[in-house]
């Protein structure tokens, strides 16, 4: 039989229970990472803290004992980094690949670390776990000194917004606890910190093995006279806080139970709210005041930061998911044109013109990557050219949006002025980046009225314009079906114009290679140029290899339904090659040709062609009819 519960020993948890979460609920928290090249001992590090702290229970000590003496890393000592490492592969290895959190308290703050990875492929997880971050503990080994990992995290700090940095000489024990060792590295440290934002940077020496100066100060290194990282850790102070700043509040979702209730949830990014209060919708640019905040059944007096509440108004204006709410006495910026710090997160490499799903908050677009002004020398940290984008990679780009969005510079709040590139076919997330302005453009360009449109044009020559985009293998036989398709056409009085592949790279074009970023360039403007001529009335028909399906859907979104043919000149590698009328599939053959397209470079079969010539199947003169009609459907004013 069950025995109820002794009511004095419940009421005795309790009151220790309810005396804990008041006594560290009000605490400030304090984030941080550690970072650094491998095996500079970062988890090994957090490990000591959580266990010289007695932050840790008796069964994890225990188990972590056990786990010491079947690694092996160690001897018969404690690895610590044992606490940190969870994954396998990575206790295995001796290294971190993922990002690990951890969550302890002292009696002055509470602390969220993240162990972010040293590997230069794990680059992407290290940006992860400092985009939160309000302090970076740098690790050096003070046997090997400064390493690019940890000029490359260093950079990465500080490109996102870390003021404070803690330059952790770590593994003074193993270079008997030098003071000049120390103070070389501090020096050949300081030596580029022109480079980098920070505010602050405090170099500690210890040792995360032994526990020097890791929270009480070390006895044999009496020649330091500074905080231990603990200390520094509960009482520095941080960044600035964003409950001063004004009031910002993006729509998550419309909350519309009944025709009675309209209201707007979310989360409050910035500043607070009471109700009274004038707002702001953005991008439409209204303004109504606070009606209510609601919090589940409770009706609150002021909504504060990173409170979750649904607002409602006192007026109907144009808001929904993606929308922000803001200050209607100091709201934030809109634009479509930005130029950000990006990370290049994926292996498929980032072009110039492609296009991607652009994602801030919960506001989505889609957004071209116009320019890569240059990437970042992590080395050097000097600034090199490039036209596209490898896994990694650190870039200043500008980006052009479909739609404009509000913002705010990275700078000043991280909420609104961070965001990620998506692929829009694997829904991958390919890129991180920052804002850091609106590029001018954006509001100094606008569209010119013209008194002659397209219809006038379409009028005067009798038929509408329309694209045929041919598309297929080099050798495949675009050239010869455009030439006959258009000859048919003229033939019908039909104003034509074929933009051939070769043709464009000795003009308009011939200023590019056949890297892939070149391809996708051409492709770029190709369309652009093909939208013009259709807008005077032409029948335009491309004859280009464009083997990319994402340029290919990039062309056609330039189009109105209809005006975009998308023909598939279907011809097997082997046929292709075996007519080889240019002689290129023999020099790709011999390597003369490394990016040529169906060798050493990808052919993507479109997959919803609005029509597909087999030229094994067809003759040419059978194509080219079969390609008028589709072209002339419809097309008669």
């Amino acid at each position: 039989m069950v025995q109820p519960p002794d009511q004095d020993h419940y009421n005795s948890l309790k009151l220790e229970v309810d005396t804990y979460v008041e006594k560290y609920s009000h605490l400030e928290v304090l984030r941080f990472i550690t970072c650094g090249s491998v095996d500079d001992g970062k988890s090994t590090l957090i490990g000591r803290m959580l266990y010289e702290a007695q932050l840790i229970s008796e069964d994890q000590i225990t188990s972590l004992h056990d786990d010491s003496k079947k690694m092996g890393t160690q001897g018969d000592a404690i690895d610590f980094a044992l606490l940190v490492d969870g994954l396998a592969a990575e206790r295995e290895q001796g290294i971190t690949i993922d990002v690990a959190y951890r969550y302890f308290s002292t009696n002055l703050r509470k602390f969220i670390v993240a162990d972010t990875p040293g590997h230069e492929q794990y680059t992407r997880n290290m940006v992860t776990g400092a985009s939160t971050a309000d302090v970076a503990i740098i690790l050096v080994d003070a046997r090997l000194g400064l390493r690019p990992q940890t000029r490359r995290h260093s950079f990465i700090a500080s490109l996102l917004g870390i003021e404070h940095v803690v330059l952790a000489v770590n593994k003074m024990d193993l270079i008997d606890y030098s003071e000049s060792r120390f103070n070389h590295i501090c020096e050949e440290y300081n030596s580029f910190l022109n480079y980098l934002a920070f505010k602050s940077v405090t170099p500690i020496p210890l040792s995360a093995l032994k526990g020097d100066n890791v929270i009480d100060l070390s006895e044999t290194m009496g020649w330091y006279g500074g905080p231990t990282l603990l200390r520094f850790l509960e009482t520095m102070s941080h960044r600035e806080d964003l409950s001063k700043k004004a009031f910002r509040f993006p729509v998550q979702w419309v909350n519309r139970p009944n025709s009675d209730f309209r209201g707007f949830s979310g989360t409050v990014l910035a500043g607070s709210v009471k109700p009274g209060d004038s707002v702001q919708g953005l991008p439409s640019g209204q303004v109504a005041k606070i009606d209510q905040i609601v919090l589940s059944t409770q009706k609150l007096d002021i909504a504060v930061i990173n409170q979750a509440v649904t607002l409602t108004l006192d007026r109907e204006i144009d808001l929904s998911r993606g929308d922000l709410v803001v200050s209607a006495e100091a709201p934030c910026e809109v634009s479509d044109q930005f130029e950000a710090d990006l990370v290049w997160m994926d292996n498929e490499p980032g072009y110039i013109g492609r296009r991607y799903v652009f994602q801030l908050g919960t506001k989505q677009a889609n957004a071209d990557l116009s320019d890569i002004r240059f990437k970042y020398d992590i080395n050097s940290f000097g600034q090199l050219p490039g036209r596209d984008l490898s896994l990694n990679e650190i870039a200043k780009v500008h980006l052009n949006l479909d739609a404009e969005i509000p913002f705010e510079t990275y700078s000043d709040c991280s909420g609104l002025g961070a965001f990620v590139l998506i692929d829009r076919y694997s829904n991958a997330t390919v890129a991180a980046g920052m804002i850091r302005f609106a590029l001018r453009r954006a509001s100094n360009l606008h569209q010119q009225t013209l008194f002659i449109d397209r219809p006038a044009r379409e009028n005067l020559a009798g038929h509408k314009g329309r694209v045929a985009w041919l598309t297929g293998l080099s050798g495949s036989g675009k050239s010869t079906l455009a030439n006959a398709t258009e000859q048919l056409l003229y033939k019908k009085g039909y104003r034509t114009y074929i933009l051939d592949g070769d043709n464009v790279r000795l003009g308009l074009s011939k200023d590019l290679g056949f890297t892939t970023a070149d391809r996708v360039e051409n492709i770029r403007r190709i369309s652009e140029v093909a939208k013009l001529m259709m807008d005077a009335g032409i029948i335009v028909l491309t004859a280009c290899i464009s083997p990319f399906k994402a340029e290919r859907d990039m062309a056609k979104q330039h189009f109105m339904r209809g005006d975009f043919l998308e023909v598939y000149v279907n011809t097997p590698l082997a046929v292709a090659e075996e007519r080889d009328p240019k002689g290129l599939y023999k020099k790709a053959r011999s390597g003369q040709l490394p990016n040529f397209t169906g060798i050493g470079s990808v052919y993507e079969v479109p997959l919803n062609a609005d029509l597909v010539i087999k030229t094994t199947e067809q003759t040419i003169e059978q194509a080219a009819q079969q390609l008028t009609e589709l072209i002339t459907k419809d097309l008669q004013k």
